[in-house]
C-alpha cells in the first residue's frame, strides 16, 4: 500500500504511522514545579540529540506538566524503564489532576539525583539528570501543532555498577523497554544484541570523553 497522509486514506483502522516508527526509547520523566510538586510522565517521542555536549529531548503534545515543569524550575530527568518497570511506568501515564504526584500514585520509590533537584525512580538502572535549555513549538505544513519539543542537556548520570562489565554499559542486561504501534511494545535482552563495525570515518564507540 502507499497513501496520502494528510488524506488518511490507508484504509486501516488505525493510523500506522507509530508501528512504523518504532521501537521508540521511552523517556520516563520527572520534573517538579516552583512549589515542590513532582510529576513524573512517560514519553515514547524521545531521543538523544547530541553526544557533545549530551543532550536529549522529548516531544509533549499540549503543554503538559511534565513540559511546564520543567520550564519553572529548568530541570528533568530521564529514568531508564527496563522490564521489571513496565507495569510502573504504564501507571505513571494515567492523565493525573495537575500536581498530583504520580510517583505515589504508581508506588514508585523516589531517590535524590546529585546534580538537579527532580528525583528520579530509584529501582530504574539508569538515569539522566538535566537542564531544561528550551521548548520549540513545532509547526507543519498545515500550520502550528499542539507539539511541543523540549530540549535538556545532561549534566548528571546514574548508572547502576551491577550493569557495567569490562567498563562497558550492559544496556542488553537491563533489558530496555520500548513502545510500539498501537498497544505494543518492545523488551530486549543481551541476546538480541549484535554488533557492527563502521566504515573508516563512520565514528565508532571508543571516544573515551
Amino acid at each position: 500500500m502507499h497513501y496520502n497522509v494528510t488524506a488518511a486514506d490507508h484504509g486501516l483502522p488505525f493510523d500506522p504511522f507509530k508501528a512504523i516508527v518504532s521501537p521508540r526509547p521511552i523517556g520516563w520523566i520527572t520534573s517538579i514545579d516552583k512549589d515542590g510538586r513532582v510529576n513524573c510522565s512517560p514519553y515514547s517521542f524521545f531521543n538523544a540529540i547530541s553526544d557533545k555536549p549530551h543532550m536529549v529531548c522529548f516531544g509533549s503534545g499540549g503543554r503538559k506538566d511534565a513540559l511546564a515543569f520543567a520550564e519553572e524550575t529548568g530541570e528533568f530527568t530521564c529514568s531508564f524503564v527496563s522490564w521489571d518497570l513496565r507495569d510502573a511506568m504504564n501507571a505513571t501515564s494515567a492523565p493525573l489532576p495537575r500536581g498530583e504526584n504520580e510517583m505515589e500514585f504508581a508506588g514508585i520509590e523516589a531517590a535524590p539525583s546529585v546534580f538537579v533537584k527532580p528525583p528520579r525512580v530509584k529501582a530504574s538502572p539508569a538515569a539522566l539528570e538535566c537542564k531544561w535549555l528550551q521548548t520549540v513549538p513545532l509547526t507543519s505544513l498545515e500550520g502550528v501543532t499542539s507539539y511541543h519539543l523540549v530540549i535538556g542537556q545532561v549534566v548528571g548520570i546514574y548508572i547502576n555498577d551491577d550493569f557495567i562489565k569490562d567498563g562497558i554499559v550492559d544496556t542488553g542486561r537491563m533489558h530496555p523497554v520500548m513502545r510500539g504501534g498501537y498497544d505494543q511494545y518492545f523488551q530486549v535482552g543481551s541476546e538480541q544484541m549484535f554488533k557492527m563495525t563502521r566504515p573508516p570515518g563512520g565514528g565508532n564507540f571508543n571516544e573515551r570523553r
